[in-house]
């Protein structure tokens, strides 16, 4: 996911985050980002196809393997990183100040 970047870091309020933290706070919402993902995809599919999913480790047939077995996961994908977006902006000051 490559919009986890300084781009998003402007779009959520923390352009002004110290160069030192803004590495590992990006790895940290990437991190998060493709947990809660994985959470929300996960949910409702038999444990078949979970371990199906994680036999995969070609990015492009998984793509395609969620397309079939999980039609909505762009959905699941963008209304996550919204979700995040609105959590991090909403405590910008407190992460600016930690």
């Amino acid at each position: 996911m490559g919009i986890i970047n300084e781009e998003f870091l402007a779009e959520v309020g923390l352009a002004a985050m110290p160069e030192q933290k803004k590495k590992d706070f990006l790895a940290f919402v990437q991190e998060e980002l493709e947990v809660r993902i994985g959470e929300r995809i996960a949910k409702g599919l038999p444990e078949v196809k979970l371990n199906e999913f994680d036999m995969i480790e070609d990015r492009e047939e998984a793509a395609k393997w969620l397309e079939i077995n999980r039609p909505d996961y762009r959905e699941i994908v963008d209304s996550t990183i919204r979700e995040l977006k609105d959590e991090i902006r909403a405590n910008s000051n407190r992460i600016l100040n930690m």
